[in-house]
C-alpha cells in the first residue's frame, strides 16, 4: 500500500496533476470523435478502457466496499477516492508507456504493457521477465479461480444450482469469447461493461433516492468516521477503528477495486488505434475514477443510507442486506445477478492478461494452450476453497506491482517530456 500509493503521489507531483488537467481531454477521446482509422492498433480508446474495466470492475465494487465499511467504518470511502485520485496517475503512466513501447505483428496483433516497456524502455530483462511470470500466476488466482467461485457461491445459495454446473456454463462462455482474440473481447467488452455499470448504478441510485433524506447524514458519517478514532462498540455490531485503521481498509479496498499500479490494465491500453500515446494515457486514467469514484461511492452510499452498515456483518452479504432494506428481499438477485456479470466479465480480460504474459514468455504457439488450460480451470475454481488461493493471488499481484511500479517511476523523465509536448501543440487538440 505504501508503495503503491507512494508512487502515485510522486507521480502526481512529477506530471502536475494530470488527472486534474487532462481530465475533460480524456473524456472527449472515449466519444471516438479523435479515432481515426489509419491508426495502428486492434482497438478504439472506448474499446480498451472497456476492456481494462471489465478486470477491474468486479468483487470489490461489491464485496470489497462493504468489507472496508464493515471494517473501518463509513471513513473508508475518503480513503478509497483518495487511493482512486493517486491510482489515476499511475495509470497514465503506465498506459502510455505501454503505447509507446508496443510491438505490432505482421498481422497487425499488439503486444504490450509492462514486459514491454520494462523490457525495451529500462533495458532490465529480467525484471520484465518477471513481471509476464508473476501475471501469467496472477491470471490463474484472483482473474480466474476466484472470480468463478465469486459467482457459483451466490448462485448455489440464491437458486439451488450446483457449483459445478455454474463452472461448466461460465467455461463456455468465456471459452467462446477469449478464443476469438483481443477483437472480440474488446466487442463483448465495450457492449457489456457499459450496460452492467450502468444497470448496476441505477439499482443503487433507486435505493439512494428513496433513503434521499438520509444523504447528508451518510456524507457526515464518510467524513467524520474517515478523521476520528472511534472506540469499541461505539455503534452497534461495529467494532470501531483508528484513524490509522480506517485509513488501512480504505487504501487496501480501493486498491484491489480499481488495480491501480498492478500494471494489468496497461496490457489491454496497449492495443488501442492511436499514433499518440498520451491520448491513451489521458483514457486510461479515467478507469480508476469510473471504478472507484463511481460505482464503488454508489455501493457505499446504498450500504450506509440503508442503515445496516454497523449490523456486524460484512462482505457481499451487507450489500444483499442493504438492497434488501429498499427491495424487499430481493436484494440478494440484484447483488447475485451483478457479481455473476462483474466476474464474467473479469474473467476475459484476465485471460488476456495472461495470454500477452504468456506471449511475452514463451512466444505465440503457446498462447492457444495458455487459453485452454485457462478455460479448463474455471470449473475447478467455482467448486474449491478459495482461502489458499486468494492468498496465493495476493502475493502474486503484489509481486507484479513492484516491477511495473519501479519501472513507472524510472521511465516518468520519458513521459513527462511527451505530456509536455501533447499539451503545448494545440493541434492535438482540434477533431
Amino acid at each position: 500500500m505504501v508503495a503503491l500509493v507512494g508512487t502515485g503521489i510522486f507521480l502526481t507531483l512529477k506530471s502536475k496533476g494530470i488527472q486534474f488537467k487532462g481530465f475533460l481531454h480524456g473524456i472527449a477521446l472515449i466519444t471516438g470523435k479523435y479515432d481515426k482509422k489509419d491508426h495502428k492498433g486492434e482497438t478504439t480508446h472506448f474499446q480498451a478502457l472497456s476492456t481494462a474495466l471489465s478486470a477491474t470492475i468486479g468483487t470489490g465494487n461489491i464485496a470489497g466496499v462493504a468489507t472496508a465499511i464493515a471494517s473501518g467504518g463509513p471513513g473508508a470511502v475518503v480513503w478509497m477516492w483518495i487511493t482512486a485520485l493517486f491510482g489515476m496517475s499511475i495509470k497514465y503512466h503506465s498506459a502510455l508507456l505501454a503505447q509507446k513501447f508496443r510491438k505490432i505483428g505482421k498481422n497487425g496483433v499488439v503486444s504490450g504493457g509492462p514486459m514491454y516497456f520494462i523490457d525495451y524502455g529500462l533495458k532490465k530483462k529480467w525484471l520484465a521477465v518477471s513481471f509476464a511470470l508473476f501475471t501469467a500466476i496472477a491470471s490463474f488466482g484472483i482473474g480466474n479461480m476466484a472470480q468463478a467461485n465469486s459467482v457459483a457461491e451466490p448462485i448455489n445459495a440464491q437458486f439451488g444450482v450446483p457449483k459445478l454446473v455454474t463452472g461448466l456454463i461460465m467455461a463456455f462462455l468465456v471459452g467462446f469469447v477469449i478464443l476469438g482474440g483481443i477483437k472480440r473481447i474488446s466487442n463483448v467488452a465495450s457492449k457489456l461493461v457499459p450496460a452492467m455499470a450502468i444497470l448496476y448504478v441505477v439499482a443503487s441510485l433507486v435505493v439512494i433516492f428513496m433513503n434521499i433524506d438520509k444523504i447528508g447524514e451518510a456524507f457526515r458519517l464518510i467524513f467524520y468516521y474517515a478523521f476520528n478514532n472511534v472506540p469499541k462498540s461505539a455503534t452497534g455490531g461495529f467494532a470501531g477503528a483508528t484513524v490509522w485503521g480506517v485509513m488501512r481498509f480504505g487504501v487496501a479496498r480501493g486498491l484491489f477495486s480499481n488495480e491501480a499500479g498492478l500494471g494489468s490494465a496497461p496490457i489491454a491500453h496497449a492495443s488501442a488505434k492511436t499514433d499518440k500515446p498520451v491520448r491513451e494515457g489521458l483514457v486510461a486514467m479515467l478507469g480508476p475514477f469510473i471504478d472507484t469514484i463511481i460505482i464503488c461511492t454508489m455501493t457505499a452510499l446504498v450500504i450506509i443510507t440503508s442503515g445496516v452498515w454497523d449490523s456486524g456483518v460484512s462482505g457481499a452479504t451487507l450489500t444483499s442486506n442493504a438492497f434488501n432494506v429498499a427491495f424487499n428481499g430481493w436484494g440478494a438477485y440484484v447483488v447475485s445477478i451483478s457479481i455473476s456479470i462483474f466476474a464474467f466479465t473479469t474473467l476475459i480480460g484476465w485471460s488476456y492478461y495472461g495470454d500477452r504474459s504468456v506471449e511475452y514468455l514463451l512466444g505465440k504457439k503457446y498462447v492457444r494452450i495458455y487459453q485452454i488450460l485457462f478455460i479448463l480451470i474455471i470449473p475447478i475454481g467455482a467448486i474449491i476453497k478459495l482461502k489458499v488461493v486468494w492468498t496465493f493471488s495476493d502475493i502474486a499481484n503484489a509481486l507484479m506491482a513492484l516491477p511495473n511500479l519501479i519501472a513507472v517511476i524510472m521511465l516518468s523523465g520519458v513521459v513527462a517530456k511527451m505530456t509536455k509536448e501533447y499539451f503545448s501543440n494545440k493541434d492535438n487538440f482540434k477533431v
